[in-house]
């Protein structure tokens, strides 16, 4: 980081000293960014001020309503301002600053203006004015050069994201939502890009990016950064969509005050409202929210998913309280096609897609498309405490629809969880970082996992792990077992009767719990037949019971007794027990009958596998593939540790009561 965009950021920062009292640290951000964006784009148009004016009355005279002709008066840029005033004259009235400056930000563009107004800046001015501090604030930042002449569009965008990160960790209450740390970005995005180094260094390259969540932009920051410093002349052209109107409104003014296009950068959300629809992108990454619901949207993508894949959700839909699958369905949707050049995907994760949903649910469908179309390339684990809202384990998934003949058919596992440091001061629920030297490894470490999965022969790094696509699916079968039983009259089974439904309304109740009664010490029955006369004989005087009452009375005297009498349908195979019933995951590439013989048959010889009731699942068990048995203490050695403890325990005891 220059010391010129050090010492601009800390400049500005020294603004908060003013708000200090009136406003929470928090909601320093809500007026420093939008006035540092408003002086920046002030700057930015002072040459060409008159000019513009100039050029509006010219069109006024010739009736021309298309004011978006004045761009070409600024000399190229993407946005203008036809108020008289300027930021130095708009401050210059002490009595009137905010609605001089009101007035002014409506002489922007609508894409300039519509910033101002996701700030909520003129809700900010009325604060201001309330707590007698619009002049001295607006002032501070009259006395700063923000021209392109004095800070480059390149130091002015590294001092705007010094200023979000800064107010990004002081409000961390919310950061994870909107903010990702930036060393987490750097990894991901060296991940996503390292692979395509080479293309990326053609001249004239020009790359298009997405991220569906794009907060305050930093992943779109540092994929355009690690593009242009491998060939700064290649175009990145970054696209977005935010759903926080602030973060929305940080993301777009920082592209703007770099000089880039921010036309791409949109507000909505992007489940109901895919603002980039029909438009296919080279590389898309982002963070999306963990464990966030979609129940405000649940209409839209339900009505989406009912036209298949001709919309964005077609392979499944996730459990309603955790979005994040959609997110990547949606990313997935915007990749290009594999004749077009294809596409790269990024995408940080908890735990709970890797294996939430058990087989043929919503999560195991999804996952089940991704693997079998061969679009995984890698899931990288995480440390935990590397994010400001969660200290939760997180996970990088990469993937691409142009693995090359080497890769197809292989997905990559790389344990990250041991590589990082920790901070010397805790921010909310980050207590970890990865450092610079760190980054480099996992990165070196990610490339010779794909040069090394090319050749199965050659030694794999500890860390890391090759499979198959296959290997995460699995066949689940349900394990039945016969149904044998015992009849009797329990006073426990006279107890659940009482209470059963069907007898609520039965008029005979206490006669048929009462003749019941009379069989509670009789031995229990093993022939079934035999129990059937002797329950007759006991109910005949109430007549023929209501179907759902006999029903209930041979529920509860119906007892499973692996000795009891095997029951069997009318075909006589035998009736399966639903208490005895289990459930087993079998790998797909693994016969059902040799399993069943091998783990199964040993333990209960009369099981069988129901095959009417097999689902196919997928799942991705990272922590059980890179799991080490650790052996426990040796019992003397605790022993030894208890005895020690009881005697400090003891002095110390000893040493009170004296």
């Amino acid at each position: 980081m220059s010391s010129t965009h050090t010492r601009l950021a800390s400049f500005i920062w020294s603004v908060a000293d003013l708000l200090r009292g009136d406003y929470k640290q928090s909601e320093y951000g809500k007026v420093i960014l939008p006035f540092t964006v408003l002086r920046r784009l002030d700057c930015v148009l002072a040459p060409t001020k008159q000019k513009v004016l100039e050029r509006k009355a010219k069109l006024a005279e010739q009736g021309v309503q298309n004011l978006d002709m004045l761009k070409r008066a600024t000399g190229g840029l993407s946005f203008y301002n036809t108020s008289k005033l300027d930021f130095q004259s708009a401050v210059r009235d002490q009595d009137n600053v905010a609605n001089n400056l009101k007035s002014y930000i409506g002489g922007f563009s609508e894409n300039a203006r519509e910033i101002f107004d996701a700030y909520d800046f003129p809700a900010q001015l009325a604060r201001l004015d309330g707590a007698g501090l619009t002049y001295q604030v607006a002032s501070k930042f009259a006395e700063i050069d923000l021209s392109p002449e004095a800070v480059d569009n390149h130091q002015m965008g590294y001092a705007f994201e010094e200023l979000i990160r800064r107010f990004s960790e002081i409000s961390n209450e919310t950061a994870g939502e909107h903010f990702t740390p930036r060393e987490v970005i750097r990894l991901m995005v060296n991940l996503l890009l390292a692979p395509d180094e080479e293309e990326l260094t053609t001249p004239g390259v020009v790359k298009t990016v997405l991220d569906p969540a794009c907060g305050t932009g930093g992943m779109l920051t540092a994929a355009e950064e690690f593009i242009t410093e491998h060939n700064p002349h290649a175009k990145v052209v970054p696209h977005g969509q935010e759903l926080n109107a602030e973060s929305y409104a940080i993301c777009k003014s920082d592209l703007l005050i770099k000089g880039e296009n921010a036309a791409n950068i949109k507000l909505g959300n992007s489940f109901s409202h895919d603002k980039h629809y029909g438009k296919t992108f080279d590389y898309l990454l982002a963070n999306p929210p963990f464990g966030v619901e979609w129940k405000k949207v649940k209409d839209d993508v339900e009505n989406e998913a009912k036209i298949g894949f001709a919309g964005r959700f077609g392979a499944g839909l996730p459990r309603i309280n955790d979005g994040s699958l959609l997110f990547l369905q949606h990313m997935i949707h915007h990749m290009k096609k594999p004749e077009q050049g294809g596409s790269r995907i990024a995408i940080v994760f908890n735990g709970s897609p890797l294996f939430t949903g058990a087989a043929e649910s919503g999560e195991s469908r999804i996952r089940q498309w991704i693997l079998e179309n061969d679009w995984l390339e890698a899931i990288v684990a995480l440390p935990d405490q590397l994010f400001y809202n969660t200290g939760i384990s997180t996970y990088f998934w990469i993937l691409t629809n142009r693995k090359d003949e080497a890769h197809r058919g292989k997905v990559l596992l790389l344990d990250a969880r041991e590589h990082w440091a920790k901070m010397r001061k805790s921010l909310g629920d980050k207590r970890k970082e990865i450092p610079d030297e760190e980054i480099a490894k996992l990165t070196e470490l990610y490339g010779e996992a794909l040069t090394v999965a090319e050749n199965p022969e050659h030694p794999m790094h500890e860390k890391v792990k090759v499979f198959s696509p296959r290997d995460f699916g699995y066949r689940r079968i349900t394990v039945e077992r016969p149904l044998k039983l015992r009849f009797e009259v329990t006073e426990e089974a006279l107890a659940e009767l009482e209470v059963a439904k069907p007898l609520a309304k039965y008029e005979s109740r206490e006669k048929l719990i009462d003749a019941l009664r009379t069989l509670v010490d009789e031995p229990a029955s093993y022939r079934k037949v035999d129990f059937v006369k002797t329950l007759k004989e006991t109910l005949a005087p109430l007549g023929k019971l209501p179907a759902a009452v006999d029903k209930a009375v041979w529920k509860v005297v119906s007892i499973s007794d692996p000795e009891g009498e095997l029951q069997t349908d009318r075909k006589g195979e035998p009736l399966p027990d639903p208490d005895l019933r289990d459930y087993e995951n079998v790998p797909l590439d693994e016969d059902i009958d040799e399993y069943l013989a091998r783990e199964v048959l040993p333990h209960v010889p009369d099981a069988w596998v129901d095959h009417t009731k097999t689902k196919v699942g997928y799942e991705i068990p990272f922590t059980r593939h890179f799991y080490k048995y650790v052996p426990p203490r040796p019992l003397e050695e605790i022993d030894a540790e208890l005895k020690d403890l009881e005697a400090q325990i003891q002095r110390l005891l000893s040493e009170v009561t004296e």
